[in-house]
């Protein structure tokens, strides 16, 4: 059985993702690309794509699993808005428990879309995005994070992973089949076919 790289309890990070922040996001921000710094395109602000973070301790949970996050503004101490350019691809995960337990677990994964583009609308993402993967249930949340931490362990960010992959995860998921693992080879043709796209 696939062991996840990352600690999870059913679907809240053992430790609080604002306090922590991913890999990905850590090199953003010691490259300039945070609010605060260096603007992250030419790109207006409002052309980005917008997701609400929260953290309520053992209570409510949406974090970014993977992603480049162009800017960001925190709202309050328990809320925070991260913003993505169009047509990059992210991973957020939104988790709420009570007294007895996790009763929701989610995961998307989206691309941000271009204005005119057509789009799915999302809780706390504005205004939506392209549908890459949607899935629900912890079982099911897990086995996802797990395909992302498979394709981190071959050494790319799983925004620059085909977008395929993640439409091939979620429709095996989704029949209760186990997806086929991403790898290199796979990687270097999806790379060759965006650098020949128009």
């Amino acid at each position: 059985m696939i062991q996840t790289v990352r600690r999870y309890e059913r679907g809240f990070p053992v430790t609080d993702p604002f306090l922590h922040p991913t890999k990905t996001h850590r090199a953003q921000a010691s490259s300039g690309l945070l609010s605060g710094s260096s603007p992250a395109s030419e790109q207006t602000h409002d052309e980005f794509t917008h997701v609400e973070l929260t953290f309520l301790e053992k209570r409510v949970q949406n974090w970014i699993r993977f992603g480049r996050i162009a800017d960001e503004r925190v709202i309050d101490r328990q809320r925070r808005l991260v913003s993505f350019t169009p047509g990059s691809i992210f991973a957020v995960v939104r988790c709420t428990a009570n007294d007895y337990g996790t009763v929701v677990s989610r995961i998307d994964i989206l691309r941000a879309v271009r204005s005119g583009e057509r789009y799915s609308t999302v809780p706390f993402v504005r205004p939506g995005g392209e549908s890459l993967l949607r899935l629900a249930g912890w079982p099911k949340v897990e086995k996802v994070l797990q395909a992302i931490d498979i394709v981190e362990a071959l050494g790319i960010d799983p925004a620059d992973a085909a977008p395929e992959h993640w439409r091939h995860v979620h429709n095996r998921l989704s029949v209760g089949e186990r997806p086929r693992p991403y790898t290199p080879s796979r990687h270097r043709a999806w790379l060759h076919r965006r650098k020949a796209a128009p």
